[in-house]
């Protein structure tokens, strides 16, 4: 049933607006029909009248606070005196879900201060057009991919580190641990760093063979005036080893020491706790005297390359990029060298006696063996034959020489390419290989000052071609002092000689008897093993090659031969290739 709304009546006021002062005045017989309770808002007539309704007012965002708000003129609050509740069984019709249904025909939405607060804050600005400057943005791209490759290189240290080293599968001991061999002691190359000892200064006993003159011309060779480097076939190089010096065995029996060495075997001692790869030394204790020896063959007459870099080299054996390879190729090379940056005119230093290994008529490397000796204790004495390889006169003085060559065969192994950087970044190129080859230079250097050597030539040699392994140029020549050098690569006088005073005074207390120094192929420790007296007398030998596949080098290579054939095994593999 639909209501009816009656509207009351309205009484007229003919004295002015608004309503009568009383409605009975004009209108007595009328009865109002009035809503009860209807505030009136009194006005002037001086007042202006604003807007009886504001459509343009959005209740949305309506104030939660129910505080009146600042807005337009005439807009009604949220405390109009006009606002009330109707009476629902006064007005049946007013019904609250009618208002959900209510929509304002002006859907505009309301204008906003451009300089309100909640705008300040909450509107995104426009982006103005910006001018992009190319060669900024270049730069900030270098250096994103600069930032990106020094984290990959870090990343990749931190794998390094987190892992071993290489994979210990490329690193086999230098000698076969047999059975029946009984193992002794181990020690750790930590306890040989705390150890010290002071040598008084050494004297000589007797020099053997004759020297050449260094080539003063060779220190002015560069990248761009290189040389090439030759070959020496028919020159003898001798790896004797101590027992089998027949200088030794005199001094021997004549009571002038009690321990024999070689500067090599010696190096290898002081210089220990810097090797990776596995050595081995012999040691015999025959009565009140001691020698150290190596075995025929022995990793000692090789030398070792990238022997303690990060960058680990191919396992194949027949790589010529190989650790075996390589060290073929690096003695073979210093060989050379040695001999090539002398002046070959014949002009030679002879001493006391000549070289105790060669045979009449043979042509000798230019060498001289030192054999002198120090003073370990109050009875105890050593012996070491040291070797030099040229001479210089300096102020009418002459100063021995050692000369060695440093051998690049790839530059992506070592990262630096000494074409480019030998002649302006010297030391960077330095730094390089005292990083991959530490354990070699400090042998060198330990040598040099056994043979107590005014200087020591280091020479930069390089392959012809990454790939060709036969034939190099010399790209440059230094010199250095050895105990400065020494001094620059941290290499400790006093600790080297600690190292060799302890292991003597531990095989001093052994019986007489055949021992072994092993050095671990996976540990930084060396082993001492008690051997049979005939161990190493028929030292085991690689398996040769059916004779089919045998490849005779030529009878120059053959007449040239070295003892431990360093050289042949070299020429041996390039005539092979050739053929």
């Amino acid at each position: 049933m639909v209501g009816v709304f009656e509207v009351g009546a309205v009484p007229f006021n003919p004295d002015g607006w608004g309503p009568p002062d009383s409605t009975t005045a004009t209108a007595p017989s009328t009865t109002t029909t009035l809503p009860l309770h209807v505030p009136f808002a009194p006005f002037s007539r001086s007042e202006k009248l604003g807007r009886i309704a504001d459509f343009t007012r959005s209740f949305a965002n309506a104030n939660p606070s129910n505080r009146p708000s600042s807005g337009k003129p005439g807009a009604a609050s949220s405390e109009s005196p006009f606002d009330f509740s109707l009476d629902l069984d006064t007005f049946p019709l007013a019904n609250p879900e009618d208002d959900s249904s209510f929509r304002l025909v002006d859907a505009k939405p309301p204008t906003r201060p451009k300089f309100g607060p909640k705008w300040r804050f909450n509107q995104h600005r426009p982006q103005l057009p910006q001018r992009r400057d190319e060669e900024v943005e270049a730069r900030k791209r270098e250096a994103e991919k600069e930032r990106a490759r020094r984290d990959r290189l870090y990343n990749l240290n931190r794998t390094n580190q987190n892992q071993q080293r290489r994979e210990a599968a490329i690193f086999k001991s230098s000698v076969d641990i047999q059975p029946e061999w009984n193992m002794l002691d181990q020690i750790p190359f930590s306890t040989f760093s705390k150890l010290s000892f002071s040598v008084p200064e050494p004297e000589d006993i007797l020099l053997c063979g004759a020297l050449e003159y260094y080539d003063r011309s060779f220190d002015r060779i560069t990248p761009k005036n290189e040389r090439r480097l030759e070959r020496f076939k028919n020159r003898n190089f001798f790896k004797v080893t101590t027992t089998d010096d027949p200088v030794i065995r005199r001094l021997a029996n004549e009571d002038k020491a009690t321990v024999f060495a070689t500067d090599t075997i010696l190096a290898t001692l002081m210089c220990a706790p810097r090797s990776v790869y596995s050595w081995d030394i012999v040691i015999q204790r025959v009565g009140n005297k001691l020698f150290f020896d190596k075995r025929d063959g022995s990793q000692l007459d090789l030398l070792s390359v990238h022997e303690t870099s990060q960058e680990p080299l191919p396992e194949a054996k027949d790589d010529i990029n190989s650790a075996y390879s390589l060290s073929v190729e690096a003695a073979y090379i210093n060989q050379n060298f040695s001999q090539q940056v002398l002046v070959r005119d014949g002009n030679k230093v002879s001493f006391d006696e000549p070289n105790p290994f060669a045979n009449e008529g043979d042509e000798v490397a230019s060498v001289a063996y030192r054999y002198r000796r120090w003073k370990l204790d109050n009875d105890m004495y050593l012996i070491a034959r040291c070797e030099v390889q040229s001479v210089v006169e300096v102020n009418n003085q002459k100063s021995f020489l050692t000369l060695n060559a440093l051998n690049e065969f790839d530059p992506k192994y070592s990262g630096v390419d000494w074409r480019q950087k030998l002649e302006t970044q010297r030391g960077a190129v330095l730094a390089t290989e005292l990083k991959n080859n530490a354990n070699k230079l400090a042998k060198w250097t330990a040598q040099s000052i056994l043979a107590s050597a005014d200087l020591m030539k280091l020479g930069y040699v390089s392959r012809v071609h990454p790939r060709d392994h036969f034939n190099h140029v010399i790209l440059g020549v230094v010199g250095y002092k050895p105990r400065d050098f020494a001094a620059q690569i941290n290499l400790n006088t006093a600790n080297m000689w600690g190292i060799v005073k302890s292991i003597v005074d531990l095989c001093m207390k052994l019986n007489e008897g055949k021992y072994v120094l092993v050095k671990d192929p996976s540990k930084p420790q060396v082993r001492i093993y008690e051997v049979p007296a005939d161990a190493f007398e028929n030292d085991y030998v690689e398996e040769p090659l059916p004779e089919e596949e045998q490849v005779q080098p030529p009878a120059e290579d053959t007449e040239a031969g070295e003892p431990n054939g360093t050289t042949n095994d070299v020429e041996a593999k390039e005539t092979e290739t050739q053929t």
